[in-house]
């Protein structure tokens, strides 16, 4: 009997090949993977520290991306460990619960991620359409309650796509075509029938990442609307200013979050190009965010720049 119709039992560990197609040079492209992890791991860690220390940074605007940098630090840490371990060690398997877990916090924080941009498009619409009610509507305790509506929708939605993993019983493989444990990759693993796994996994993406981008593209209708709206031309740019960091953050991680999703169930990209482009979906708006915001942002380049400063005095 062949070996494609052999099936196992409840594995125990699964084998993450990486990059199908690249193995020879994955060594190498653990360098770039690994320059992106450590610019976001140093980018949103001095997010962390400016932004709770600063007063003047104590406003909805930051303490939202306060938010949004802890779940870019998050995803660094689900994904980048593992994965560099594949590509410059070849340590490649994976206990099945371990992959599982690594399964939900990937994405999940991929959801939290997808909702506080959400959250600060909301924050960008009120500045702009209602800025004499701003303090009013965005209170320390509406911005919690959001922050905890969006933490628990993605936990709740993504927890059960490993719960229904686990119902699995009989898989035609252990190996993960990937570098990571994405749940397409580790459902096609299985030699059942799997049309409530996959179904259930494209509910998920339209209730997160669909709902997502279809207000957050009708609030930045409504703020260009107040915006081309306001009398002067310096309010206008001024205005337009305080959008530009989201729109980039925004655009980059819905055009890379969606490519990766239909190339995987609808495309006929080569494997390695879409496991390529789906880690770089994970990996590159961690380390763009702060760059994007720190550039952007007078109020934080002040505030680095501080901060290096003080640290070149006290040197000398």
């Amino acid at each position: 009997m062949g070996s494609t119709n052999i099936s196992y039992l409840n594995p125990r560990t699964v084998i993450l090949i990486g990059i199908p197609g690249l193995e020879n040079v994955q060594f190498w492209i653990g360098f770039p993977f690994f320059g992106l992890c450590l610019v976001a791991l140093l980018g949103n860690i001095l997010l962390l520290i400016i932004i709770p220390k600063e007063r003047s940074l104590h406003q909805p605007m930051y303490i939202f991306l306060a938010v949004l940098a802890a779940t870019d630090l998050g995803l660094c840490v689900a994904i980048a460990p593992k994965m560099l371990a594949i590509f410059w060690f070849g340590s490649r398997s994976m206990a099945f619960d371990a992959c599982l877990t690594q399964l939900f916090f990937v994405h999940a924080l991929q959801g939290m991620e997808s909702g506080m941009l959400l959250a600060m498009a909301f924050d960008r619409y009120i500045a702009i359409r209602h800025p004499l009610r701003y303090i009013s509507i965005l209170t320390p305790f509406f911005l919690a309650r959001v922050v905890l509506m969006v933490a628990i929708r993605a936990t709740v939605l993504v927890g059960i796509l490993p719960i229904l993993l686990k119902q699995l019983k009989l898989f035609h493989s252990f190996i993960v075509v990937h570098s990571y444990c994405e749940h397409m990759a580790v459902v096609k693993m299985a030699a059942e029938d799997i049309h409530i796994n996959k179904s259930y996994g494209l509910f998920v993406a339209f209730a997160i990442l669909g709902f997502d981008i279809v207000f957050v593209f009708i609030s930045y209708i409504l703020i260009f609307q107040a915006v081309f709206h306001l009398p002067q031309k310096e309010a206008r740019i001024k205005a337009f200013n305080t959008c530009t960091a989201h729109i980039v953050v925004f655009l980059e991680f819905y055009i890379l979050a969606f490519f990766s999703f239909f190339s995987h169930r609808f495309g006929h990209v080569s494997p390695y190009v879409h496991i390529l482009l789906s880690t770089l979906y994970l990996l590159v708006p961690p380390a763009l965010n702060p760059l994007v915001y720190g550039v952007k942002t007078k109020e934080i380049r002040i505030k680095v720049a501080q901060a290096f400063i003080l640290k070149f005095d006290t040197q000398q």
